[in-house]
């Protein structure tokens, strides 16, 4: 069976290029550490390259589609029985049944006919899957195989207006190597609340910087992965999304950054950051700027400044030139 792996989908701000920079500046300031936490994970491209049997990984994201697929790879500690079959089963159904899928998102970000069989598969998912796990990588395999064929840039922001995505809907089976996930806790929390429950060696620390909230950018996977049917509303078809707003997509975002620096109990905090302070296109303006967090962090411990050339995945809106991704390394007191 086919199978992919944690970072083969499109997101914003994904750090999978980025990863060979982070790996060299944990080994070379962080020494012996058995604990790695990733406090805003996204894909959690970032946590996967420091999973192993010595070193216990916590991630964390509000979205509870990025929630399921860090369970998938990052709790699981062994591949359910029978997975290959129930994918088989999965991708073999056939129907031209509208659903509650087809119905708000069919000839928008997907043609009818793979709208409809996501939708299919997903109650499908609901009936088959025998305990919690199994489930989870279920919903995980449907995000990806969904995701590769969506009529969209890669965010669900909107979708393209001639439906010229016509791939055909494939599920696969995630790529995991269960033998490292024994200790390993992933949450779908308010990181500064979790801050206050959780400790560890070294936190890897990037929030969003701009206006963009990501529960609006991926409400359509969070529809998939919870499933509760709701209401959707406007031509981008969002749900409710206000429970899960990020306050560091707001002008409060300094204020929240100092609160979590200020709360965290570790021994390293490196923070990513980007030089989008001033760009062209004014909702992806950081909210916090690179003196702040320099002046935050520096209250915290030793702090140092890293800039690496770093071309960033965007909305194609924002063209920020000679852009570097700054790696702040904060060496607590």
């Amino acid at each position: 069976m086919k199978s992919f792996n944690i970072q083969n989908r499109r997101y914003l701000g994904n750090k999978f290029k980025l990863l060979n920079s982070i790996k060299e500046l944990v080994t070379k300031k962080c020494g012996n550490y058995s604990s790695f936490i990733d406090l805003f994970s996204g894909t959690s491209v970032v946590a996967n390259s420091f999973n192993s049997n010595k070193v216990r990984i916590i991630t964390n994201d509000l979205l509870y589609s990025n929630y399921v697929i860090a369970k998938s790879f990052f709790e699981i500690t062994k591949s359910p029985n029978k997975l290959a079959k129930k994918i088989e089963i999965l991708n073999s159904i056939k129907t031209n049944k509208a659903n509650y899928f087809s119905k708000n998102f069919g000839n928008k970000y997907f043609t009818k006919d793979n709208a409809i069989k996501i939708g299919a598969i997903r109650e499908k998912i609901e009936k088959i899957s025998s305990n919690s796990d199994e489930k989870f990588i279920l919903i995980t395999s449907l995000i990806y195989a969904a995701d590769r064929i969506a009529n969209t840039v890669g965010h669900y922001d909107a979708y393209r207006e001639n439906l010229d995505t016509r791939g055909k809907l494939e599920l696969q089976a995630p790529n995991i190597d269960y033998r490292k996930n024994k200790n390993n806790k992933v949450y779908c929390m308010d990181a500064n609340i979790l801050a206050n429950e959780i400790k560890g060696d070294v936190v890897y620390i990037d929030p969003p910087y701009n206006s963009r909230q990501y529960s609006d950018t991926y409400h359509l996977l969070d529809n998939l992965a919870s499933w509760n049917k709701p209401d959707v509303f406007g031509k981008a078809k969002k749900m409710d999304r206000s429970h899960i707003k990020s306050k560091y997509c707001s002008k409060d975002a300094g204020y929240e950054f100092q609160d979590l620096i200020t709360k965290l109990n570790a021994k390293h905090i490196i923070v990513s950051y980007n030089n989008t302070e001033n760009t062209k296109h004014g909702r992806s303006n950081a909210k916090i700027s690179f003196n702040q967090i320099k002046k935050i962090l520096m209250k915290k411990g030793k702090t140092e400044i890293n800039q690496i050339d770093f071309k960033a995945f965007t909305t194609g809106k924002s063209k920020t030139e000679n852009h570097k991704e700054i790696l702040f390394y904060c060496r607590v007191k």
